[in-house]
This record gives C-alpha cells, structure tokens and sequence, in this order.
C-alpha cells in the first residue's frame, strides 16, 4: 500500500505531465476526480443536469487552466474553487435562488440551542461542529435536510456541503471561495442555525 507522501508525489507527477500536454495524464486525472466533481457540483446545484453541465465545464476550465495550478494549494481546493465558480455562474444566469430565504439577519440568530420560557430545549440536532452527518441522521431526516438545504441561499448553501459535507477547513473554504476565514464562518454558523431550525419540528416530533 502506498504511503500518503508517495500518493502525494505521485498526483503532482501526474499535474506536471498533464501540464506538459500528455494527454493520457490528463484523462487519467479526469478518471480520478470525475466522482468527487459531480458529487460536489450537485450538491450545490442540486440537479441532476446542472450537475452534469457543471461537471463537464469544470473539466474543459481544468484542461485550459491546468498551468496555471502552481502548487501552493492542494490540487482539490483549486478544483473545488473551479467547481464552485462553474455552479455559482449557473445559479446567477438562471436565477434560481428567487424561492430561497434571506440569512443576512436571521432572526433569533444564535448559535446556541433555542430554548422555550420554562428553559425547555427547542433545538435538539446534534451541533455540527464536530458530529459527521451521516452519523445522526436516518432517510428519513436526510430527506428533510436535503429540502432544508435547497432553501439556503447558494452562497450559504456552498459554504455548508465545502464544510459539513466535504469536511474542508475553514481555511481551505475560505481559498476556495476567496473569503476570509471569520466570512466562512459567519456563514456557517447562520447557515446551520437556519438548518436545525428547518429540522427542529422533525426533531422534537
């Protein structure tokens, strides 16, 4: 079994040959990113051909742009950034946000359980901070999450599957969306808030 330092070299000698116009190299690359690309695209889409359309144009950015990757990022991130970007244009052309809600003053907005007057706990999801998705959640509430999801507004929405979804770093979601680390994580913590409050009444059911 390779060691994660001899995977590593062997991903930037595969980036240098593609670079350098093999073009075995960059189909290879495309074999070895095409699932986590569509993935990724159709969360944030959320449709299955906006996904495709998505994932096909990433990858026609990533042939044309491939030597401008200079290394000092994780190859993922530059790709998660080009994906990103593919998406966002999408939504905007499209206007598909019109039945989202506004977080830019959430009401109420706390990042700590909601309780009622006789100190009863309202929110009762598990934080999402340090708990991974799938380990709380049955169909049932993926369902649910996934409709609640669909109502963050893109910008909010991206941000939340780049962290609580792929499990990227404040620090690498603030490089692949180019916002600073304290932005990424005012968007998260609103975009999580809304999302227990979208779940609170399956949960307290």
């Amino acid at each position: 079994m390779k060691s994660d330092k001899t995977k590593i070299a062997d991903n930037l000698s595969l980036i240098r040959q593609a670079q350098e116009g093999n073009e075995q190299a960059f189909i290879q690359l495309v074999k070895k990113y095409e699932s986590l690309v569509y993935s990724f695209a159709y969360k944030v889409c959320r449709d299955k051909e906006k996904a495709e359309e998505a994932w096909q144009d990433t990858f026609i950015n990533v042939f044309r742009k491939i030597k401008q990757f200079d290394g000092k990022s994780k190859f993922t991130t530059w790709l998660y950034a080009i994906v990103t970007n593919n998406c966002l244009m999408k939504h905007r052309r499209r206007k598909l946000d019109e039945a989202t809600v506004s977080l830019d003053e959430p009401e109420g907005f706390s990042d700590e359980p909601v309780m009622d007057a006789a100190g009863k706990r309202l929110q009762t999801i598990p934080s999402w901070k340090e708990t991974p998705l799938d380990s709380v959640m049955d169909k049932e509430l993926r369902g649910t999450l996934d409709t609640a999801i669909q109502k963050l507004p893109v910008e909010y929405r991206v941000v939340f599957i780049l962290r609580d979804v792929e499990g990227q770093s404040a620090e690498e979601t603030a490089k692949i969306l180019k916002l600073t680390v304290p932005a990424v994580k005012s968007r998260l913590r609103r975009a999580r808030v809304f999302l227990r409050e979208q779940l609170n009444e399956y949960m307290t059911s």
